[in-house]
């Protein structure tokens, strides 16, 4: 009986646990756990909402969201079918920042935030009224044309500082992008974190699932967290742009840069002190001819590796180590038509240098930069320096970085060596650049930033520079920066500074500025479009919604001058611009200009081959209409022409920029063209540059792109393909084919150089 009694007693008590079944994927944790909040005394945002609300909302428009644990992870499939889903209320009730500012969406948008010890999930529901009309065509990762398409972002300001964030968007077929934002301005949309997406197309919308791990992101130390959050929707067929938060008239796309109006997020805890250590080895077989070098080489074999690591230095800070870096996989520039005698500016591609980017940007204009395309503003640290000498590669040996932030303040260290090329005199070279920034008030920071360059040779020489953007009310912004130079042998005339004030509001926008750059102001890691003078820019913007014209949605009256004096006390450029344009709510647009310039040539000007432009003063008077048809459509792009006085004769202009012909869901053809032609009394040209670029996505994750490029200038036809397939989250494959034809040889264009590269990396993450 006492064996029988005691045999009930140890069952009884061993029931619960042979009883307890693991949780099912999605499970959120029981309410009465999740109601503890540890908010600080200092909080300042809608009350927490009360579970089982996930969103609440206070009279000063102050949003709060809540970030709900989950017992064991969620089953990243795209299908809302687990617990959480029915058991907590949704992130809903968005509002519009265009076509109506302010009024609620017209398409239901629903949004769900849970976490559990390994990442974040963001879930959303969106509805469709004619799910028949959406617009989807775009699969492949990190293109722009997500933009266009319907699609969903998320963004997390993971310090909860209201600058700087990360965010992630999608479409209902897969395609993703991810980037930056810095000081509430610039966005990086090269940074490529490791994260999760599974999209689902239901009966009247789509629903999608994103897991981000807590190692891809950073943020301050401790478990208990409060981020900011900002959700965007765009219904791109009816071309409605909402937001979680109401923003101010005029935010549009641009909405999520906003930092400081996003909504505070609350619940969240991260796991404690682990430090992820991410190893990214890699190795590369090519093929290369070059029949200009001599002596001509001709399809010879060679083999590398190399490899990059990442680790987590505190949770805030991030070390980059890479040994005998290698950019074969990166495409080929776009080429440019330069009619001007002033340099052009080429955009990084390098994976490398592009992760945090925004930090060592100086000089950025909090505010845009109000339409001002020929931006005359130096950057102290241009990092195609580094790498690249005179279009030709260098190798990189080695290199390190440390990026994140510390307290209020952001810091970023890095130095590069590179390696010699005997073949073409090029010395082997150090670089160094040291980049600190302070927040201040709300909104505003100050910084420094030191590039050192240290060859064998010519070339050497350091720049430093103090900048600062201040930001008060809701759109006024003053900026400044002071800078210099310094190049041995040189102690005079070496510096740079600016000052600009702007107000950028929807229906009104203006700007002063003056800005100096010295004759010797040469910084040798950096970039500068042209020197030795001093401008000073006025610009004004009207820009009236018409409520009576339902067809329009915003009409701009514009005018701005800049005014060029140049060291000696010369009037050396005036540039006018009488701007209107006429924005449509399908979002093509219109717009006509009137620029009466003048330009003085100190020095004669070689324009084009065998065509020399005398110094002396010219006025240019250029007419342009142009037509801009909006990207949603099925051949989409912005057709101008331009007509007028140039240089003492005329020049007529034709350009299709940024097109794109859109067959299905996986093919697309984006086309270009620029044509010239110049009537002077020193000689007559024409230079045309034709382009063509075709990409075929397989999957979201791996597509082949082509681009062909013509131009005239240089007589040139080149060809760049490239397969890049990304067979697991951050590791890639690569093949990559590159070559370079004479157009000027009789029959096909002879064949100058070219290279095939087979490239594979693989991350290890630790």
């Amino acid at each position: 009986m006492l064996s029988r009694f005691i045999f009930l007693c140890l069952l009884a008590s061993a029931t619960p646990i042979f009883a307890q079944q693991p949780y099912a994927p999605g499970t959120p944790e029981p309410v009465s756990e999740m109601a503890r909040l540890e908010l600080p005394a200092t909080f300042e945002s809608a009350p927490p909402p009360e579970l089982p609300a996930s969103v609440s909302r206070d009279t000063e428009g102050r949003t709060t969201v809540r970030a709900i644990r989950l017992l064991a992870p969620l089953r990243v499939d795209g299908n809302l079918d687990e617990d959480i889903y029915r058991t907590v209320t949704p992130i809903s009730d968005y509002i519009q920042a265009e076509p109506q500012p302010g009024a609620p969406a017209t398409e239901k948008t629903e949004a769900w935030i849970s976490f559990d010890e390994e990442n974040i999930y963001v879930s959303v529901r969106a509805s469709e009224s004619q799910p028949e009309r959406m617009i989807v065509n775009e699969m492949r990762r990190d293109s722009s044309s997500v933009w266009q398409n319907e699609n969903f972002q998320f963004s997390f300001d993971t310090f909860y500082d209201r600058r700087n964030s990360v965010m992630f968007q999608f479409n209902p077929i897969g395609g993703r992008m991810d980037g930056q934002v810095t000081n509430e301005s610039s966005l990086n949309t090269d940074w490529n974190p490791i994260w999760r997406l599974s999209v689902h197309r239901v009966e009247g919308g789509w629903t999608a699932e994103a897991a981000v791990p807590f190692k891809s992101l950073r943020f301050k130390p401790g478990q208990t967290q409060i981020w900011g959050f900002q959700a965007r929707r765009i219904n791109r067929w009816k071309n409605e742009t909402s937001y979680l938060t109401n923003l101010p008239p005029g935010s549009s796309l641009n909405g999520y840069t906003r930092v400081s109006r996003y909504a505070t997020m609350v619940g969240l805890e991260v796991p404690s002190g682990s430090r992820a250590l991410d190893l990214k080895p890699y190795v590369t077989s090519n093929s290369t001819t070059d029949l200009t070098a001599t002596p001509a080489v001709r399809n010879r074999i060679g083999k590398d590796f190399g490899f990059d690591a990442k680790y987590g230095v505190t949770q805030n800070l991030t070390a980059d180590f890479t040994y005998n870096t290698d950019f074969a996989q990166v495409e080929a520039d776009e080429q440019q038509v330069n009619l001007t005698r002033f340099n052009l500016f080429f955009p990084e591609k390098r994976e490398f240098f592009l992760e945090n980017q925004g930090l060592f940007n100086f000089a950025v204009s909090g505010g845009g930069n109000f339409n001002n395309l020929q931006n005359d503003t130096p950057s102290l640290f241009y990092s195609r320096s580094i790498g690249l000498d005179g279009g030709r590669q260098v190798p990189l040996d080695v290199g390190g970085r440390m990026s994140g932030r510390v307290g209020a303040y952001s810091v970023g260290l890095m130095n590069i060596q590179s390696g010699e090329v005997n073949a073409l005199g090029i010395p082997s070279a150090n670089f160094g650049v040291a980049r600190i920034k302070r927040d201040i008030l709300r909104r505003s920071s100050v910084g420094l930033l030191y590039t050192r360059r240290a060859p064998q040779g010519q070339g050497a020489g350091e720049t430093y520079g103090v900048d600062g953007s201040l930001a008060f009310f809701q759109n006024l912004y003053i900026n400044t920066y002071w800078a210099r130079a310094h190049t041995p042998g040189v102690n005079t005339d070496d510096t740079s500074y600016r000052g600009q004030l702007n107000y950028n509001g929807d229906r009104y926008a203006m700007q002063i500025e003056r800005l100096a750059v010295g004759d010797n102001f040469t910084p040798q890691m950096g970039f500068v479009r042209r020197d030795n003078f001093t401008k000073d820019r006025v610009f004004l913007r009207f820009s009236p919604r018409p409520k009576r014209m339902k067809a329009v949605r915003k009409f701009t009256y514009l005018v701005s001058a800049n005014y060029f004096e140049n060291g000696a006390g010369q009037k050396e450029s005036l540039e006018r611009n009488f701007e209107f344009s006429a924005e449509f709510q399908t979002s093509d647009k219109i717009q006509f200009q009137w620029e009466p310039n003048f330009e003085l040539l100190t020095a004669p000007f070689e324009i084009a081959k065998g065509v020399t432009i005398p110094q002396g003063g010219y006025d240019i008077g250029t007419f342009t209409a142009q037509l801009q048809i909006g990207q949603q459509r099925m051949a989409s792009g912005t057709w101008s022409l331009e007509t007028g006085s140039f240089y003492g004769g005329t020049r007529t202009a034709l350009a299709y920029t940024t097109g794109r012909v859109k067959m299905g869901q996986h093919l697309a053809v984006e086309p270009g063209l620029s044509i010239n032609r110049v009537a002077l009394p020193w000689g007559d040209f024409t230079a045309q540059l034709i382009s063509a670029r075709t990409t075929y996505a397989v999957t979201p994750l791996m597509f082949v792109s082509s681009l062909m490029q013509y131009n005239s200038s240089n007589n040139s036809l080149s060809t760049n393909v490239r397969l890049r397939w990304e067979y697991q989250p951050g590791s890639e494959l690569f093949v990559v084919y590159d070559d370079s034809r004479d157009t000027l040889r009789p029959g096909l264009p002879g064949l100058q150089n070219r290279a095939i590269v087979f490239k594979i990396n693989r991350l290890f993450r630790f």
